[in-house]
């Protein structure tokens, strides 16, 4: 596949050194320098400054989208538009009444989306999804997830902090990865309820949410972002009705990721208890964007689509007010 990304930094950077044996022609950025960091991490990349090189470029296959979140649907639109596929980072848009134009364009044109929810990429999310396929833990109840970070001096002026360019705070930043990583495993949530508020940091962004989601079998998810969270954190918890699976950590400032398995025995008691640990270097990215390509080539349907992203900012858009 022939790639374009717009947007270079942090996860623009991630995106091109996880493309693999696919062809990186384009680097796109307002910032001609952060254009160029990416573009030698490839063979034969060039520059530009103008999205609209990689939208009208015939040679592209796949545009990736990994701006700042005001930008992430128009370029979307216009991409799809073009007869492009698109991998756009999450949240995909500043909220849900932006993603139906793009939705609507990639159905006239025939072209897929994948949504940059790369956490359900990670070894033991993947594990986690295996054992509850298999039914080895039984019906789901409820999920239990945290997911926080302690930001850094300064992070209070940085992009995420201005509404206008970021649509919202913690929860449209690290809380869309749990609300999706919750409706991957228990499905649509028709009861929200919620509270965001800005404890610590001087921005007019939440720097916390708390979330209680139920589905229409009143199953839970009970979820709290943070980025007063001064250790790195990630934990998810999956209780089934014949046991519970525990995961911990992304790797790196996040500590090292492992899953628990508790299978509870007929007899109750104390379950019999398997662990695994992944210290490896993270391959999310990769094992994302692979899955996608697989996903154009077999067109087959894809695992965090447009309707992932616009339900989940539905409910980001109900917690903020905004509906």
């Amino acid at each position: 596949m022939n790639v374009g990304i717009v947007g270079c930094g942090l996860i623009g950077k991630k995106r091109a050194l996880a493309l693999g044996r696919h062809n990186l022609l384009l680097a796109i950025d307002c910032d001609i320098k952060r254009a160029k960091a990416v573009a030698v991490l490839k063979n034969q990349t060039k520059v530009s400054t103008d999205f609209n090189d990689a939208i009208q470029d015939p040679r592209i296959d796949i545009v990736i989208v990994s701006t700042t979140n005001d930008q992430l649907a128009p370029i979307s639109l216009l991409a799809a538009k073009a007869g492009k596929h698109i991998l756009v980072e999450k949240p995909a848009a500043m909220n849900s009444k932006e993603i139906e134009g793009v939705i609507k364009a990639a159905k006239k044109n025939k072209v897929m989306v994948k949504i940059g929810f790369n956490l359900r990429y990670h070894p033991a999310l993947m594990k986690a999804r295996e054992i509850v396929d298999s039914g080895k833990i039984g019906e789901l109840m409820f999920v239990r997830g945290r997911y926080g970070h302690g930001g850094r001096i300064g992070y209070d002026k940085e992009w995420r902090a201005n509404p206008q360019i970021s649509g919202g705070g913690e929860l449209i930043d690290q809380g869309v990865h749990l609300i999706d990583l919750s409706r991957w495993f228990l499905g649509d949530f028709v009861f929200v309820e919620g509270f965001s508020h800005t404890y610590f940091w001087d921005m007019p962004v939440d720097d916390n949410a708390f979330l209680s989601l139920r589905t229409k079998n009143e199953q839970i998810a009970w979820l709290h972002v943070s980025c007063t969270e001064w250790k790195n954190m990630f934990s998810l918890e999956i209780y089934g009705k014949l046991g519970k699976i525990q995961i911990d950590g992304l790797g790196g400032s996040y500590g090292t990721e492992k899953l628990t398995y508790y299978q509870m025995f007929p007899q109750m008691g104390p379950p019999k208890t398997a662990s695994w640990e992944y210290p490896g270097d993270d391959n999310s990215w990769t094992n994302e964007f692979e899955d996608f390509v697989a996903a154009i080539e077999k067109n087959r349907p894809l695992c965090g689509d447009l309707k992932d992203a616009y339900e989940v900012l539905k409910i980001v858009d109900k917690i903020y007010g905004r509906i």
